[in-house]
């Protein structure tokens, strides 16, 4: 029987140091061994040379001896693999290979793999949509890494990752994993699929203790180690006609995902998450185990396209019933939300087979090897990914926010009302309603002062003279009651216009929203205050109108009359003028029903322009207000509100939906 190869090339660039080290150590243990080899085969003859395990072995270069080649009717031979002790690969100074072999170990074949991945491995399906949601996700995580937790991003930051270190190995090859449970009888199908026992076998379980990988294509070496997989688990399948049908895969047999040992489940768990598809092998005990669908089918149900689900041991079953069991785990698999590919649509592969007699195993091979030639199962496989890191950031994104993709019925943002009601309120902080009736009361007493009558204003003088005077803390406390009651309506005002901000948005960035508003809102208080000072004030008299000399002089006329009058009845008193008691009477009492009429009508004539001398000061202030407010936190909550837009964008170009 043909065996199979060792798959060792550890020696590539990116080796570790301490493999290294230990490669050069296994190296000269190889060579002590391999000059014993050589020394024990001359004694014994060229044909007991060259041995056999049936499941390590190497291809036998022309140099091992003409037994080794002419062993085989027709067939190309195999010389014994030379492992090393070590976890280390064999070092690429024991490899040896015939100039017609194919050594998968060997130095030739490594650089052209090497080559070939470099040249051509990137698979062309990583362009267009793919790319531009891989790039929108990079940008999300770029713009959120200072208002989500770690935690939160890091299933998308692995995602980048992984799309990352898939796209720089090869893109000729395609990982699958054969998972299954315990005696589902993987590994007999992984045996089947590669024509020759790789894979132990037996009654024993767990019989899988750690991953084996086989390749049907050089150039594989940094995917397996990607997924961890040491050198001495390296297989390569058996040489044949159907060998061409899956060339480029690369099948790994996992442990089994239900065993008792931790570290089996352990390495499930790891390699899962990093190959390109997965089969799914289980047997009509089992198919319906709640571990199997709650803990990996259901979770990946999206990645159904690159998903093989296989009933294994339908020989077992009579007459009709594989078909009962095969509908009923299609059922199954409905309610896990997995797509089933039937009828040409994408979904996942549902077969049935016998991996014992063969039945079914040709099915699933062709479709492994259309599978495999289309060379997209690793772009499917991260676009899945792609989807499911979208569906877990679905809350921090988009929750909350409207339909999803779409901007939806709930306005993100500040709305003119909202702007317009915080300017209100810290306008009525600042009492600019208050300023502008004190400056039109300002401008009326200063058009009484202006117009008035000196007696009536020598009597209110008089009466301010006689009014008590306010003194001792009762007026210091009223100011600091006014000034505390101003600071709770900034407060106030700061937490409703976050607050109408925040609607809508999804916690973190509402969060994050709310905390700008307080930010900006430290010190406004103050700020408001010096704008009271500064704006709400009046520099100076009032303005006066055109007409105010008119009246002025009208006023004094009146009190001219009023003067003259007076004075001439006491010249008459006194008899130094002629007696004549009707014009100095006249005169006086024209002064004094004049004086109060100049007055009146001077003080109708004031409400006006001192209304709008009231409201342009009360403007003056809300606007100063508004401005203030706007700057300290009105900004910054906008720009809170246009980085959630940003990456809400950026959400929806990862989720492949258009940005309208």
């Amino acid at each position: 029987m043909t065996a199979v190869t060792d798959h060792t090339e550890h020696e590539h660039e990116h080796e570790r140091e301490h493999e290294r080290d230990h490669g050069r150590e296994s190296e000269r243990d190889h060579r002590r061994e391999s000059d014993h080899g050589r020394a024990s085969g001359d004694a014994r003859g060229g044909s007991e040379g060259v041995w056999d395990d049936g499941l390590i072995a190497r291809r036998g270069g022309s140099a091992r001896g003409g037994a080794a080649q002419g062993g085989g009717s027709g067939g190309e031979a195999y010389a014994p693999a030379e492992t090393s002790s070590g976890p280390s690969s064999t070092p690429s100074g024991d490899l040896s290979g015939s100039s017609s072999g194919t050594s998968f170990g060997s130095p030739s074949s490594t650089s052209s793999g090497t080559s070939s991945s470099t040249s051509s491995g990137v698979s062309t399906a990583y362009e267009g949509p793919l790319r531009a949601r891989l790039d929108a996700l990079r940008e999300l995580v770029g713009l959120s890494r200072t208002r989500l937790d770690s935690a939160t991003l890091a299933e998308a930051g692995r995602v980048l990752d992984e799309a990352a270190t898939r796209r720089r190995l090869s893109g000729r090859h395609t990982v699958v994993a054969i998972a299954g449970a315990t005696g589902s009888g993987k590994s007999t199908l992984f045996n089947a699929l590669a024509g020759v026992t790789i894979s132990e076998t037996g009654v024993r379980r767990p019989t899988t203790a750690a991953p084996i990988g086989c390749s049907w294509t050089d150039g594989a070496a940094g995917l397996l180690d990607r997924l961890g997989i040491p050198g001495r688990l390296r297989r390569r399948p058996l040489q044949g006609p159907d060998t061409s049908t899956l060339e480029g895969l690369v099948l790994i047999d996992l442990p089994d995902h239900d065993s008792a040992v931790g570290e089996h489940r352990a390495h499930v768990d790891r390699i899962l998450a990093l190959v390109d598809a997965v089969i799914w092998v289980v047997d009509p005990e089992k198919y319906a185990d709640a571990m199997l669908h709650e803990r990996y089918l259901r979770p990946m149900a999206g990645h159904a396209e690159v998903t093989f689900v296989v009933l294994n041991q339908v020989d077992r079953l009579p007459g009709d019933a594989a078909d009962q069991v095969l509908d009923d785990l299609r059922r199954l698999l409905d309610e896990d939300g997995i797509a089933l590919g039937e009828h040409g649509e994408p979904g996942a592969t549902v077969l049935s087979l016998s991996a014992l007699t063969g039945e079914g195993v040709g099915e699933l091979r062709d479709s492994l090897g259309q599978f495999t030639k289309e060379r997209g199962a690793a772009a499917r496989r991260i676009s899945a990914d792609l989807d499911a890191a979208a569906d877990r950031l679905w809350p921090v994104y988009a929750a909350g926010s409207g339909s999803r993709g779409g901007r939806g019925g709930t306005r993100i943002g500040l709305s003119e009302e909202a702007r317009e009601e915080f300017a209100d309120r810290l306008a009525d902080a600042v009492g600019a309603a208050a300023a502008g009736q004190a400056a039109e009361r300002a401008w009326r007493r200063h058009a009484g002062k202006a117009c008035g009558t000196p007696w009536l204003r020598l009597w209110r003088w008089y009466e301010a003279q006689r009014a008590p005077q306010n003194f001792g803390w009762p007026v210091a406390q009223a100011l600091a009651d006014e000034e505390a009651t101003a600071r709770q309506r900034v407060e106030h005002a700061v937490r409703t216009v976050g607050d109408e901000a925040a609607s809508g948005l999804p916690q973190p960035w509402g969060q994050a929203v709310r905390e700008a508003a307080v930010r900006g809102a430290e010190g406004l208080p103050e700020a408001l205050d010096q704008l009271t000072v500064t704006v709400g004030v009046p520099e100076g008299r009032p303005p006066r109108p055109g007409w105010w000399p008119v009246a002025v002089l009208a006023q004094a006329a009146m009190t001219l009359l009023q003067v003259v009058g007076g004075l001439w009845l006491v010249a008459q008193i006194i008899g130094v003028a002629v007696p004549n008691l009707g014009v100095p009477v006249l005169l006086m009492l024209a002064g004094i029903v004049g004086g109060p009429c100049v007055e009146w009508g001077s003080r109708m004539a004031a409400r006006g322009p001192a209304r709008r001398y009231g409201l342009d000061a009360e403007r003056r202030l809300r606007e100063a207000a508004a401005g203030c407010g706007r700057a300290r936190v009105l900004d910054p909550v906008a720009a809170e509100l246009l980085r959630y837009l940003e990456v809400r964008e950026q959400y929806v170009r990862v989720t492949g939906a258009a940005v309208g």
